[in-house]
């Protein structure tokens, strides 16, 4: 009676369907992730770039464009073209808040696709302006519809796996700074070529292949909504640790007065270090260093940044660009300052991405975009506010306290991170003990 009845095994199951690789255990429930995330950033890198250098190709060629659209007066084009050129950024500043708010409630592609389509009308109707008030006018409207480069910076952050983040952030960041870097030089051998308006219409419809890529190829994960509650309270209330967020957008404001606080010295600078025929060549290739030093710097710092962490890495950055800016105030050749301008820029160059992944790890998914936003108004913020703080520094003290004060600022950043960086592992270690 105690004997156990010997129960016939059940039929076996069928075989799992080949069709649902997603039951299968690990990672190939990621692969489709992967690939989605490979290709994006592919079309985000070009897209990045068009865009960049559409922005910037302008710069050479600016003041003709001004005088043909009837300023003749050199004070009235110097001012004109200044307003224009900044116009675009100072509108961009503005609304990228806004636009990566509307990327977390509605998608990071459809920002893209809006942002690419709006650059490839803005560009090309400059091509039409008959008049400078109407070419100010459509540069700010470039930067009110733009800011495709800031969007891919959330799509990327947002849709690329957490361990590979830094890598493909740093990708796109040499697409940016490639972009600036080929942008002048588009824009001072196309014009002779097919004209001033031509280029503009070229410029446009190289963006509208963007858009195209970017309404066909991109795919993005589902957007995360957020309760109306969240939605009430803002993005900054979401997130239950704000120091790292604010030290980023911190970060990125130092990064941008470091890029542009010689900007409007440099030309004086190098006069006293070249002969007087060589100025204007020799400040090119000294404002170009610091763009190439980071197109070669960007990836591979985001990729080590993966491995040791992105506090470290822009602890790190901030300073070995602070050591690096104090011989710049004190060089005899203009190969001296060429050099160290290319070695900064290999050290900023880390930057951006780990700015962008240090957000990404330490913000809610549902409120990335909004942040993100942020650090890119930082950004711009830096860009306004670094050549005017080094324009009366250089006029008031002297250039080299305009190397001297940005190394400190450096110093101090590398300084605050280090502490909050600090601070949030302490206060992640105290619960064990």
């Amino acid at each position: 009676m105690n004997r156990k009845l010997h129960v016939p095994p059940a039929e076996p199951a069928p075989p799992p369907v080949p069709a649902e690789p997603a039951a299968q255990p690990g990672p190939p429930a990621d692969d489709d992730a992967t690939a989605h995330w490979q290709r994006n950033l592919c079309v985000c890198v070009f897209g990045s770039f068009t865009t960049i250098v559409a922005m910037t190709l302008l710069l050479p060629f600016l003041p003709l464009y001004v005088e043909q659209l009837g300023v003749t007066d050199h004070a009235a084009i110097v001012q004109w073209s200044g307003a224009a050129f900044g116009a675009t950024f100072f509108s961009a500043a503005l609304v990228a808040p806004l636009w990566g708010k509307l990327a977390d409630l509605y998608g990071r592609k459809l920002m893209l696709i809006r942002s690419s389509l709006g650059m490839a009308v803005a560009m090309s109707l400059i091509g039409m302006a008959h008049s400078v008030w109407q070419l100010v006018a459509l540069r700010l409207l470039a930067g009110l519809l733009g800011g495709y480069a800031s969007g891919s910076m959330i799509l990327i952050a947002t849709q690329t796996p957490k361990a590979r983040s830094g890598w493909a952030l740093g990708m796109l960041s040499s697409g940016i700074m490639a972009g600036n870097l080929v942008g002048p030089l588009v824009g001072g051998f196309l014009p002779p070529l097919i004209g001033i308006r031509a280029t503009f219409w070229a410029s446009g419809a190289a963006i509208f292949v963007a858009f195209l890529a970017t309404l066909t190829l991109i795919r993005e994960k589902p957007v995360r909504k957020r309760t109306d509650s969240a939605r009430k309270q803002g993005a900054w209330a979401a997130v239950d640790d704000k120091r790292p967020a604010i030290a980023m957008l911190a970060t990125g404001l130092l990064l941008m007065i470091a890029n542009m606080s010689i900007e409007p010295i440099i030309t004086v600078y190098v006069a006293q270090l070249t002969k007087p025929q060589s100025v204007t060549m020799i400040a090119g290739f000294v404002m170009s260093g610091a763009a190439l030093g980071s197109v070669i710097s960007s990836s591979r710092l985001g990729k080590l940044a993966d491995r040791v962490g992105h506090w470290n890495v822009i602890v790190g950055c901030l300073a070995v660009s602070a050591v690096l800016l104090i011989p710049q105030a004190f060089v005899t050749a203009s190969w001296q300052l060429i050099a160290l301008r290319f070695l900064m820029g290999i050290a900023l160059g880390g930057l951006l991405p780990c700015i962008a992944s240090v957000i990404r790890h330490n913000v809610p998914v549902s409120v990335a975009g909004a942040i993100l936003g942020y650090s890119v108004s930082s950004q711009y913020a830096g860009q306004v506010a670094g050549p005017l703080l080094g324009g009366f520094v250089g006029g008031h003290i002297g250039m080299r306290a305009v190397f001297l004060g940005t190394s400190m600022l450096l110093a101090l950043g590398a300084l605050a991170n280090w502490r909050v960086k600090s601070g949030i592992a302490q206060a992640a270690a105290a619960p064990r003990r």
